[in-house]
């Protein structure tokens, strides 16, 4: 899918995130920030749950389960030097490159697999990030060290900014090593010069409990800061002031020329000190001494946000944020990142944007944003949410969605550019998962439907070029040998010929309560956008996607 050429605007793009880089302009995002799914089949899972109110089959081949050493990822590890040369990495990451991919092959091929797609799509979010831009990656501690190194490679060592530690949990029980309780999140920079705002937290209650713990007579906690600074000097910061003389203690005075509240205070010393005094807010010691400055609490915005998050706590699993992600971060911890990496108006990209938090935050701070993510549910979920009632009352929520086709000449256009992600959502639409994209015996997707004697599958079979009748008999023969599997469907972008039907209807039909069905059924995508068709099914699971009281259909 190509993205306009234009600056970007608020966009939702179903697809794999790396063919929708490949198409975005060169330095067109100010922010990135990504949970790249190490387990994408539990997200997957359980979003689908949430949304149909059933869990997904048992027998369904999730799609999402990409991390294995295959063929195609085998020739990715070998192309990987020639990409990361061309896109500026430093020869000496290339070749540390070339020997991790040997030792990981042997011992852990399923980390080097993800390594490889994430690299791959890395790499490109270097390409799109603008040079005052800001990269976060949130990733689990087990996978994080190695996710550093590539990014040193790609972001430069001198652009690590910080290893943000989020404490995600408050306790985790492990018998024989310290409790796991937090995520790591890598803060990379485009370069030297990038977007910082100061964002500030609470402080930590025991904190003001220790420091401000004076009480004025309104109620006010406040606590008693310096007055003077270190150092004898001459002039006005040096001379006494109401009998007290700063030189005789080795100091001189250095009030606040401003102070929270946003009053301004006189430029010269005498002065300032005699306006504080006027206004309160110098403390007087009852026996005499040094007198100081009333700082009080509620004045005081906080303190800036540090490397190690504890005051955010994770989604609560029945609180109202919670939309069936196990791995969903709060919106407030995707708020933070956002206020501190970014300004008004610049553009916010989230390439597995899942359930939406980044999104989500990125609105309310008002950012542009873009979000992408290879599974139909996570899209349909988000434009769920920006369309109800909450982001309803602003005004200016406008947003498009892209790769969802809704006519045959965008399924066509699908399938030219991606023929796999065409795969998978003609597979989605008609409510059937998707197999994994290595394919399965010439399988594509399964639907399910419930009978008296459990769980029964139709096996489904994508063909968007042409078609011959062959394709037609060695779907029948994948079907005599699919155990639990009563069914099959064949799925085109063009018309089954007379021969194909006729092949198919030498399958014969399968009998269900009185009820015949066609063992061997076609569905063409216009059948499916424009006619309104499904598969002829005993009760199926999957054929709409269901978000509180509204259905969506695929």
């Amino acid at each position: 899918m190509k993205p306009a050429k234009h600056k970007p605007e608020n966009h939702l793009y179903y697809g794999d995130n790396l063919s929708i880089m490949q198409h975005m302009p060169k330095h067109c995002v100010d922010l990135i920030y990504l949970d790249p799914p190490f387990n994408s089949k539990q997200n997957y899972n359980l979003i689908y749950k949430n949304m149909t109110g059933k869990p997904v089959p048992d027998q369904a081949d999730a799609f999402c389960d990409t991390w294995e050493m295959d063929a195609e990822k085998e020739e990715l590890a070998k192309a990987m030097p020639v990409l990361m040369r061309k896109m500026g990495v430093e020869d000496y990451y290339v070749q540390f490159w070339t020997l991790w991919i040997t030792a990981l092959r042997q011992t852990q091929p399923h980390l080097l697999a993800y390594l490889i797609y994430m690299v791959q799509r890395l790499l490109h979010m270097k390409s799109i990030l603008r040079p005052t831009g800001s990269i976060y990656l949130h990733c689990d501690p087990t996978a994080s060290h190695y996710i550093k190194v590539m990014m040193d490679g790609i972001f430069g060592h001198k652009n690590f900014q910080n290893e943000i530690i989020w404490k995600r949990t408050s306790a985790h029980n492990s018998a024989k090593r310290w409790g796991p309780v937090h995520d790591v999140v890598l803060f990379y920079t485009a370069s030297e010069k990038y977007v910082w705002n100061k964002v500030f937290q609470k402080y930590d209650e025991g904190y003001t409990d220790a420091f401000y713990r004076h009480k004025a007579e309104d109620g006010r906690m406040y606590r008693i800061g310096d007055l003077t600074g270190a150092g004898i000097r001459n002039g006005e910061s040096g001379a006494a002031w109401r009998g007290v003389d700063p030189t005789a203690k080795g100091r001189h005075w250095a009030p606040s020329r401003k102070f929270p509240g946003g009053e301004l205070v006189p430029k010269t010393t005498i002065a300032a000190l005699d306006y504080l005094d006027s206004i309160g807010r110098i403390h007087w010691p009852k026996k005499g001494g040094v007198p100081g400055f009333i700082r009080y609490l509620d004045d005081m915005e906080g303190v800036q946000i540090q490397d190690v998050i504890d005051d955010i706590a994770p989604v609560s699993a029945h609180g109202k944020e919670r939309l069936g992600y196990p791995t969903q971060k709060p919106v407030t911890l995707l708020d933070r990142i956002i206020r501190a990496s970014s300004n008004k108006g610049d553009v916010v990209f989230d390439p597995f944007c899942g359930c939406g938090t980044t999104i989500y935050a990125a609105e309310r701070s008002e950012r542009k944003w873009i979000g992408c993510d290879i599974a139909i549910l996570s899209i349909k979920l988000v434009r769920e949410i920006l369309t109800g009632s909450e982001y309803r009352r602003v005004e200016d929520v406008h947003f498009d969605v892209s790769g969802i086709p809704v006519g045959v000449e965008q399924a066509q256009e699908l399938f030219k550019r991606d023929p796999f992600q065409f795969e998978h959502w003609i597979v989605e639409r008609i409510g059937g998962f998707p197999t994994k994209k290595t394919g399965d015996k010439g399988i594509d997707g399964r639907m399910y439907f419930e009978t008296t004697l459990g769980l029964k599958a139709m096996v489904l079979s994508v063909k968007g070029g042409n078609l011959r009748p062959t394709d037609v008999r060695d779907l029948v023969g994948v079907l005599a040998h699919e155990p639990d599997t009563e069914m099959a469907g064949f799925l085109s972008l063009q018309e089954p010929s007379k021969a194909m039907r006729e092949a198919a209807a030498k399958a014969g039909q399968y009998t269900y309560q009185g009820i015949k069905y066609d063992r061997v059924q076609f569905l063409t995508a216009k059948n499916i956008l424009e006619d309104k068709r499904e598969f002829h099914t005993p009760t199926k699971l999957g054929s709409r996607i269901s978000t509180g009281q509204q259905s969506l259909a695929i």
